[in-house]
């Protein structure tokens, strides 16, 4: 069956996000049947593993793989590494603005993503607590 040219993207990413999601459940599982839950080792293998392959990914096809078809980039970039794991994206994000526009927007970026986003996970928490209640 052939996809139109108007789908190719989307199903690229989609069938590269179920990839990346199953890989993120079934290894986090897998920690911690071994090393238990009293630190979040998958979580931490994840970012780590997707960050390293973010990196590796993102050179090769920028500078060794330049032909390969888009959609097979956006399977294994925007797909797969994206449902692994974002944090990988949002490291990828922070070296780009750091080679390519200042130093004060990647310290920005990187620790006003961090910051705000433990305190949205709290406004969020927070939210639902005054819903329910």
């Amino acid at each position: 069956m052939l996809i139109p040219l108007s789908l190719r993207a989307p199903v690229a990413v989609g069938l590269g996000a179920a990839g990346g999601a199953l890989s993120r459940y079934y290894l986090t599982l897998w920690f911690a049947q071994r090393l238990g839950t009293a630190f979040p080792y998958g979580t931490a293998f994840i970012n780590l593993s997707g960050c390293l392959m973010m990196g590796f990914f993102a050179t090769l096809f920028t500078e060794k793989m330049t032909a390969l078809s888009p959609d097979i980039k956006l399977l294994i970039t925007t797909g797969f590494l994206g449902a692994y794991t974002t944090f990988s994206t949002y490291s990828l994000e922070t070296i780009n603005l750091l080679i390519y526009r200042t130093t004060p927007w990647a310290g920005l970026y990187w620790l006003g993503s961090a910051t705000l986003g433990v305190l949205s996970i709290q406004l969020g928490m927070y939210s639902a607590h005054w819903l329910i209640r």
